[in-house]
């Protein structure tokens, strides 16, 4: 049987979008209607959530963000500036199959969506950044590149002590000597916006750009479920240090964004009392990993790999190529 693509209205279908990004394997909160459409506001792209029906049964969903300018247009998933981590394609149920029924499967559903991508948009340059798709082949079969990227787990498979005896020495000094006047607790509305501009004063002390606003992850924050997305914040003597924000499902926790540099002198591991709380605070709720969000940095990279993660890996796909022409230069600076 073929798989039959369907474009959904996220404004009248999300609670039956939103059942299928809890049912699916490797989604995260930023999969959700409410989610989608706050990104797609944030970025002026149109948001296309395509799913792939073998009857009445949902297997995959695939959110894309059409940017058009003129006669072009562009497709994204995530959307161009919006600092999400990982969406592309997602699908279901393929563990329960045989290897052959599982590989024609995601064939036919991504060769699917792309031909309606097509089809309805003819976009001349797409990026896609995906976990929740380990099979890729059918876009290189579809001449699309696809270059790995790298990302650091924790499993959280363990009690606290168990996990804390697999750091390096170093982190767990850090946390076992945590001084009385430091404070580690989730926060609410206020610490969202606090943390996004802690980034951001980071990435401008470094001259690099940085154009998530703090307005924008609040509004994620307000419209998500309880507990989709936790602010975590470092208080000393009751004054904000530093927080990250965590993007949370049923298995898994995304260390999303915050855990940068203290540009303060302060005696305290601020980010290890962070990650480790959030680690403790994950195996209470039953998370099953603590996904810390790339290992591609060599400088940032040593501080993650001291709390002993594996290397997992996602994908980035992409097809077309800038420079061509100077319409198509102005997405360069969105990607």
């Amino acid at each position: 049987m073929s798989i039959d693509i369907r474009r959904f209205d996220l404004a009248t279908e999300g609670a039956e979008w939103n059942r299928y990004v809890e049912r699916f394997d490797s989604t995260n909160p930023l999969f959700r209607a409410e989610a989608l459409t706050r990104q797609s506001r944030e970025t002026g792209t149109k948001i296309v959530a395509l799913a792939g029906f073998k009857g009445q049964e949902a297997v995959g969903i695939f959110p894309i963000f059409v940017l058009e300018k003129g006669p072009f247009s562009a497709a994204f998933s995530p959307a161009p500036r919006s600092w999400s981590c990982y969406l592309g394609p997602a699908m279901s149920g393929l563990s329960s199959l045989k290897q052959r029924k599982a590989d024609r499967r995601v064939q036919r559903f991504l060769d699917g969506s792309l031909e309606w991508l097509d089809e309805k948009y003819g976009p001349i340059y797409c990026k896609f950044t995906t976990a929740g798709c380990d099979d890729v082949r059918p876009f290189v079969w579809n001449e699309y590149d696809v270059t790995p990227g790298y990302t650091y787990i924790v499993d959280l498979d363990a009690t606290p002590d168990e996990l804390i005896d697999r750091f390096s020495g170093d982190a767990r000094r850090n946390v076992r000597s945590t001084p009385e006047h430091v404070a580690i607790a989730e926060g609410g509305t206020d610490d969202v916006e606090a943390i996004v501009r802690q980034v951001a004063a980071r990435y401008e002390s470094q001259g690099r750009p940085f154009q998530l606003s703090p307005e924008y992850v609040r509004s994620l924050y307000e419209a998500l479920p309880d507990g989709a997305l936790r602010p975590y914040v470092c208080t000393i003597d009751g004054e904000f240090h530093g927080g990250i924000l965590v993007l949370e499902s049923d298995t898994t926790l995304l260390r999303w964004q915050g855990g940068v540099k203290i540009d303060r002198d302060v005696d305290v591991a601020v980010n290890d009392l962070l990650d480790w709380h959030v680690m403790c605070e994950g195996i209470e709720r039953g998370a099953e990993r603590y996904d810390l969000v790339g290992a591609g940095v060599p400088s940032i990279n040593r501080y993650k790999a001291k709390f002993n993660p594996r290397l997992a890996t996602h994908y980035t796909v992409t097809s077309g190529a800038f420079g061509l022409d100077r319409l198509v230069d102005r997405y360069q600076k969105f990607v």
